[in-house]
């Protein structure tokens, strides 16, 4: 079978891996339908993470079950299924908390235990702790939106929660990749009254917009933050969305929050000081972290479904797996939001 390896700085290929089997009772293989490539899978691909030569990579895909270990219980082969970016076992404490990202047997997607999604097959263990069902074979036109469950809508939905966003509030989005954009709908959906987008990059304001976004601001450093202000008459926000992970977005957001308001952080921390003396004077909190998204999967998958919420405008690229090494450069070179990738 064919899937995506990494192999140094800008060095994505597509090899010839073994085919997958069951190695354990909780073991699942599924047949990839769609996976795609995430902002965080460009940290590697810089050479700013550390990799393991000729690795498999990639964390977020959809497909189509093709066989189970013994003790599988909630899926089955044949079903149309969903798996979070992390493999998780269902029954720790962490898990039972709703926090399956920090489940206390954790496995990475691309490790000697799993799969990396960028492939035509994926083994993982812990299915019924991992992987989620839809009731029935989705139709194909909503692919894209499932697959933005696995990650990017999960985690914009993750930082909303984690700002405590609610109705009426004014919420401001620092970030416009596709975990940005999809917090952009977030907060949408769970009622804010007005949603700012910190965005330099014309497409992405317009996807902003038609996901809810009731402002724009294209100014980053102190002028965004003075545009901020400047829009809430010297206020700032009720809520912030961290989506980015560096200091710069860190600082802007709690130069943008307002004194009580929470920042919700969900960009991978590259450089970032916390504030903790603003933090102090100010009662601004700071929450988030890495997505549960296994937990939110069942409410947004419901959402997709319904149509209520169309998160997959975000791939504004779609690729053939053969072509999987373009789709880092695009993404990478900011010519793409974000790329689907079809075996």
């Amino acid at each position: 079978m064919r899937a995506t390896t990494i192999h140094g700085p800008y060095d994505v290929r597509l090899s010839e891996v073994p085919d997958p089997k069951i190695d354990g009772p909780t073991d699942a293989v599924v047949r990839v339908v769609a996976s795609c490539i995430c902002g965080s899978d460009l940290w590697p691909y810089r050479g700013e993470n550390k990799i393991t030569p000729g690795s498999r990579i990639g964390h977020e895909f959809v497909g189509i079950v093709e066989a189970v270990g013994a003790d599988v219980r909630t899926v089955k082969p044949g079903d149309f299924v969903i798996c979070p970016f992390v493999v998780s076992d269902g029954t720790c404490p962490h898990c039972l908390a709703g926090y399956q990202s920090a489940c206390q047997n954790l496995v990475g997607l691309g490790s000697s235990r799993a799969d990396g999604g960028q492939g035509e097959y994926v083994k993982l263990p812990y299915a019924d702790g991992t992987l989620v069902a839809t009731p029935e074979l989705p139709d194909d036109s909503l692919v894209p939106s499932l697959l933005t469950l696995s990650d990017v809508m999960g985690t914009g939905w993750h930082a909303a929660r984690a700002a405590r966003v609610k109705q009426g509030d004014t919420v401001v989005v620092v970030g416009d990749g596709a975990v940005g954009l999809c917090g952009v709908l977030a907060a949408s959906r769970m009622g804010a009254a007005r949603v700012v987008a910190m965005s330099r990059h014309e497409p992405r304001q317009k996807l902003a917009l038609e996901f809810g976004a009731t402002d724009i601001i294209s100014e980053r450093g102190d002028a965004g933050r003075d545009a901020v202000l400047e829009l809430t008459g010297g206020v700032g926000a009720d809520a912030v969305l961290e989506c980015v992970g560096t200091g710069q977005a860190m600082t802007t957001a709690f130069d943008v929050a307002r004194a009580g308001a929470t920042v919700g952080f969900v960009g991978v921390p590259h450089g970032v000081d916390v504030p903790i003396r603003t933090m102090f004077s100010r009662n601004v909190a700071l929450a988030g972290g890495m997505a549960p998204t296994r937990a939110y999967i069942p409410e947004l998958m419901a959402d997709v479904l319904a149509g209520e919420i169309n998160p997959g405008l975000v791939f504004d690229s779609q690729l053939p797996l053969a072509e999987v090494a373009e789709g880092y450069k695009a993404m990478h070179e900011r010519r793409a939001i974000k790329v689907l990738l079809r075996p």
